[in-house]
């Protein structure tokens, strides 16, 4: 396909942009195949370009409106002819929830950008996007596409030998479409009792190894939902695979992301849950969890209310509450944390499930990694997880992210998982400030890369898709590229000191706050927020590097200044708020 089929308009002189927190500017605006190019021409001001990749538009709205009653800015005498009847005023919604202006003259040339706006902004063929195109310089297609693959993670993992083996039981996804091709699984259960588990339980996903806690050698799996139905069928080899995970233990907890009524409910549509008499050695706890539909309107509702210009407290706190979107963050730390004390405090190996195992079961099973192993708080241990548990794991982020807050597209499939998880994490990182090792830059970075991104990690929804589609050949990893030298530095948290103690967050309604970076990221106070929150950064490393310089044998004075210096940013943050 042939991208200027859908550009009639390449380029316009004399518009007008407004975006946030900048004054209004004039220049020449200009389409491309990927995105849109703003460069600024006023006189004085240096030639600065917007760059907006095509990807990140969420809504465009259009309205006309008549230059010659226009008394902004630049409404001045002696406009052209071109621009002296009427213009189009094309408004842009971003997916990173950006809102920017676009007074362009000529009602013509305004329909003719906005057209091809909101086609190459929506085009469904994954080798026309962007990330097939990006070649950044100086850096060439890795042979190895990804941070590690379940083969590395498992030969790293020696205590996992004795009782586990890597099956490839899935090698042509023929077993599991949404699976890797290779798998953890116990050593017990060959590859003929995978097979008839996997037919078992919906899409296939039957019960793999996620998590290996060193403590104590309990497990954490992961699946989809049985298909026991409304006559409760029976599955031997999905029995017999359980009972292999606790091998000997008194008990094993499936968590189930539903409640019991959905779950009952479900056994009506052909699903169902893992019965007492059947699975005498598991007990079953269920966890309400969101999803879908719902979880997509919230994020939608919370949006509004941050853009609410009417300045009342008691509105915009009824907006808020409606929301119900720090309700979400509160029962997904809170199930988290009932997964990890099982595992951490009690001792016993855990199933994670809802129905389809490829949204709140991934939620969850990182949530509680992140809790209770100190590799997955650091960046290289926290962007290897996501990769394991998100990319290779089957999260179908092709369809979740297809829209944000601003569509105007009939919800499908869409749904902010990940992005509840990148809010549940800046909970984690704002109520641990030393424990974890990266910023809450990297956040915001993964929650716009995961929308709209250069790089072709969130292209498609499974390994399987990104083989045949290419993406691991022809496309750029984003975790390679943030532990790049210079941006390791930028996403590194200066504060970092590791433990090796669980951290357990708290999920009292006071202890949860709205992440401000994100969803005002684009109002003044978050800016103000944002530059504070560097200044201290710059403080703390620059302080870092002196003390080393003038003391390299010892760090002790270091861990002495720490908590000053965490108490500094925290009133800080607080004056900005």
């Amino acid at each position: 396909m042939e991208f200027s089929e859908h550009i009639k308009t390449a380029n316009v002189e004399d518009v007008v942009l407004r975006q946030p927190l900048h004054p209004p500017s004039r220049g020449t605006l200009c389409i491309t195949g990927h995105h849109l190019l703003f460069s600024d021409r006023e006189q004085g001001s240096g030639r600065k370009v917007l760059l907006l990749l095509l990807r990140n538009v969420d809504a465009i709205e259009k309205s006309v409106e008549n230059l010659l009653a226009h008394s902004g800015p630049f409404c001045t005498e002696g406009l052209s002819q071109r621009m002296s009847g009427s213009s189009g005023t094309i408004t842009i919604k971003c997916k990173d929830l950006r809102v920017l202006h676009l007074d362009i003259p000529g009602m013509e040339q305004s329909l003719n950008i906005a057209r091809s706006i909101e086609t190459l902004s929506c085009l469904d063929g994954v080798s026309e996007m962007y990330p097939f195109f990006y070649r950044p310089s100086g850096v060439g297609l890795q042979d190895q596409w990804g941070l590690s693959s379940p083969e590395k993670h498992y030969s790293q993992m020696r205590e996992l030998h004795d009782r586990w083996r890597l099956s490839t039981v899935n090698r042509d996804y023929r077993v599991c479409p949404s699976y890797p091709p290779a798998v953890i699984v116990p050593k017990h259960a060959g590859d003929d009792v995978l097979e008839k588990a996997a037919k078992f339980r919906q899409g296939g996903r039957f019960p793999v190894l996620c998590y290996y806690h060193r403590k104590n050698g309990m497990v954490i799996m992961r699946s989809s939902q049985p298909l026991t139905g409304a006559n409760g069928k029976r599955c031997m080899e999905d029995e017999h695979l359980l009972r292999a995970v606790i091998d000997g233990s008194d008990r094993g907890f499936v968590i189930d992301t539903r409640s019991g009524q959905q779950a009952l409910q479900a056994r009506m549509t052909g699903g169902g849950f893992e019965s007492k008499s059947c699975y005498s050695s598991w007990k079953r706890l269920h966890r309400q969890m969101e999803r879908g539909k719902a979880l997509q309107e919230s994020l939608i509702k919370l949006v509004e209310a941050c853009g609410d210009q009417s300045h009342n407290m008691d509105r915009w706190l009824s907006k808020l509450e409606n929301s119900k979107w720090l309700s979400h963050v509160q029962t997904a730390l809170s199930t988290a944390g009932l997964l990890a004390e099982c595992v951490e405090r009690d001792g016993h190996s855990v199933l994670v499930h809802g129905s389809e195992g490829t949204d709140s079961t991934l939620l969850i099973s990182t949530l509680a990694q992140l809790i209770m192993d100190p590799w997955a708080r650091t960046l290289e241990g926290f962007l290897a997880l996501l990769e394991r548990e998100w990319v290779q794991a089957g999260h179908p982020f092709r369809q979740r992210c297809a829209h944000s807050a601003y569509s105007h597209a009939r919800l499908q499939q869409e749904s902010p998982v990940f992005l509840l998880l990148l809010d549940c994490v800046w909970q984690l990182w704002r109520q641990f400030p030393l424990a974890l090792g990266f910023s809450e830059a990297l956040l915001l970075r993964l929650a716009t890369e995961a929308y709209a991104s250069d790089y072709g990690t969130f292209l498609c929804s499974s390994h399987q898709e990104r083989c045949a589609l290419g993406v691991t050949d022809n496309t750029h990893c984003l975790f390679r590229a943030l532990l790049r030298p210079r941006e390791r530095d930028c996403y590194s948290n200066p504060l970092y000191e590791p433990t090796e103690l669980a951290i357990w967050p708290s999920v009292h309604p006071q202890a949860l706050q709205l992440w401000r970076g994100f969803f005002l990221r684009w109002t003044p106070q978050a800016r103000h927020l944002e530059e504070a929150q560097e200044e201290i950064r710059n403080m703390v490393t620059e302080w870092g590097k002196l003390a080393l310089s003038r003391c390299p044998e010892s760090t002790q004075r270091r861990e002495d200044v720490q908590p000053e210096h965490v108490e500094h940013l925290r009133r800080d943050t607080t004056q900005v708020q």
